[in-house]
């Protein structure tokens, strides 16, 4: 069963900005984005903390995690983005908290959102 669901895929043109969203049960450890591109590995982008501390990829500055524990939701907002984006992209729970942005450590998966930049 998928325990976090994900909202706000899209087709945008380079330059363009766009945001994601992860509903989650109430994780209390740490919430990452990582996307994959075909035919290639899946990537962290960006993981948050439970007490709001950020770890990014090189998104070179565009990109930013947040969450909203009230919601129970975090996000990721893309600026400035490229065709090199394009990608499917997922949110993830690791309950350990372990902050990491491998995918290895990450238990709990959405189902996949598909962003595509032209």
């Amino acid at each position: 069963q998928v325990q976090l669901v994900e909202s706000g895929r899209g087709s945008v043109q380079a330059g363009g900005s766009l945001r994601l969203s992860c509903r989650h049960p109430g994780y209390t450890g740490s919430l990452g984005w990582f996307r994959q591109a075909p035919g290639k590995e899946r990537e962290g982008i960006a993981v948050i903390s439970s007490s709001g501390i950020t770890r990014y990829a090189d998104v070179s500055g565009r990109f930013t995690i947040s969450k909203d524990d009230a919601k129970n939701t975090f996000y990721l907002q893309m600026n400035s983005l490229k065709p090199e984006d394009t990608a499917t992209y997922y949110c993830a729970a690791d309950q350990r908290g372990r902050w990491s942005l491998s995918a290895d450590v990450y238990t709990d998966w959405g189902q996949g959102t598909q962003v595509t930049v032209s």
